[in-house]
């Protein structure tokens, strides 16, 4: 089954979804500035602060439920239209460019003054961390640029993996298949419960996992582990087998309000269970065994992962679909932000830690503080540079935005 070719809706809702995407790396400069502030025994940051916030410790729960998912989904999404825009060679080339090379670039110039940021952290309570220097590999600490080195996984996987559905499959008859199933599933009520089957047998089957870790992330090893491959692996080839039927997203649209209000359900009590499971521990009676929480919210905190996912791409889909001059540019520099916020973030993190101020406050001065210098240097730096047409696969130019055009990333 082919494309969609309702051009004009589907123009539209592909505005929606770059929007969508530049919104899930923003969300994680939001999510790294409140981790100092979750209250956590024992911390998890390099830096705890001496405020910690209740509702932080909420809002990072909540981000970190689907903001991965979705930035995976729509990178499979935008993957598949990129490559046949292209074509094999030239879409490697342009990967290589703007995926491969930010992150060889870009991790010796960022990692460095986190170094820095962590050792003078260490001389706080509750701050620093121990890395043993120079690492044994495969052990790496790829930090928030991990998300670079999957995405090159992934796209040498799913290359290789279409390769040999096109050679096995010349008369496309599995692929119809695959179209039909993918299609039932995605019209089913039931299609978040499906699909969370994969992470939450992952989740089940590892006995140290508890819901406030999330898919867990290969940002400390060159090896990826199963859990990064299964769940964000299954949403990036969601993206990419959605765009081979761009219609199924008016399903998604339709149900962004019983997705949001399912997922607000979902996560909340997910979020008391974590509370449950992090004091389990040291809980003298508890009315279940450890091991029951730990499988109910697996069982929870599966389908929560994507019935999220699908309310927040329901959410753009209903509400920022056509051009926004506004989002085209915060699309276009959320992954120079990303790339660059952490050492910014986690020294202004060192710097409030020991004030004497209210944590919400102190997460609103770090955000405030931050994000206009970082604009201003993608403004400044990258966005009419050989910068930016390495990041974004083109240079702007210094006149009014175009109404038209969406980045391929």
């Amino acid at each position: 089954m082919s494309p969609s070719t309702a051009a004009a809706p589907a123009s539209e809702r592909l505005h929606a979804l770059d929007a969508l995407r530049g919104g899930a790396l923003l969300l994680g400069i939001v999510l790294h500035a409140a981790m100092s502030f979750v209250p956590a025994t024992p911390r998890f940051w390099f830096i705890q602060d001496t405020h910690p916030s209740l509702l932080l410790g909420l809002l990072t729960f909540t981000i970190h439920v689907f903001r991965m998912t979705t930035f995976f989904l729509m990178a499979g999404f935008f993957a598949r239209m990129s490559f046949h825009r292209r074509g094999t060679q030239a879409f490697v080339r342009d990967r290589l460019q703007r995926i491969g090379l930010p992150l060889v670039v870009g991790w010796p110039i960022l990692f460095t003054p986190m170094s820095l940021i962590a050792i003078w952290a260490s001389h706080f309570p509750n701050g620093g961390w121990s890395r043993s220097w120079p690492p044994v590999l495969p052990n790496f600490p790829l930090t928030h640029l991990w998300f670079i080195y999957v995405l090159l996984e992934l796209y040498v996987a799913m290359l290789l993996l279409r390769g040999g559905f096109v050679w096995l499959d010349a008369s496309g008859t599995w692929r119809a298949v695959i179209d039909r199933l993918f299609a039932g599933i995605m019209r089913s009520p039931l299609a978040a419960l499906v699909l969370a089957i994969p992470i939450g047998i992952a989740f089940c089957l590892d006995q140290r996992w508890i819901n406030v870790m999330g898919v867990r992330t290969p940002d400390q090893s060159l090896i990826t582990n199963a859990q990064a491959w299964i769940g964000f692996g299954t949403a990036f080839a969601v993206g990419w087998l959605m765009h081979r039927q761009i219609d199924l997203l008016r399903l998604i649209e339709r149900r962004w309000l019983p997705h949001l209000l399912l997922a607000l359900v979902l996560i909340l009590i997910s979020f008391v269970l974590s509370g449950v499971m992090l004091s389990a521990p040291g809980a003298p009676k508890l009315p279940v065994s450890f091991a029951t929480l730990r499988l109910v919210s697996a069982i929870l905190y599966a389908p929560a992962i994507w019935i999220a996912t699908f309310a927040v791409m329901g959410l753009a889909l209903r509400f920022m679909s056509g051009f926004s001059p506004t989002w085209r540019y915060l699309a276009d520099a959320s992954y120079w932000l990303y790339l660059i916020h952490l050492p910014i973030v986690m020294a202004l993190q060192v710097a409030l830690s020991q004030l004497d101020w209210p944590g919400p406050v102190k997460f609103a001065v770090i955000l405030t503080v931050a994000i206009p210098p970082m604009l201003a240097s993608y403004h400044l730096f990258v966005r009419f540079t050989f910068i930016g047409a390495v990041l974004n696969g083109r240079r702007a130019e210094k006149r009014d935005l175009p109404h038209g055009g969406i980045a391929t990333a």
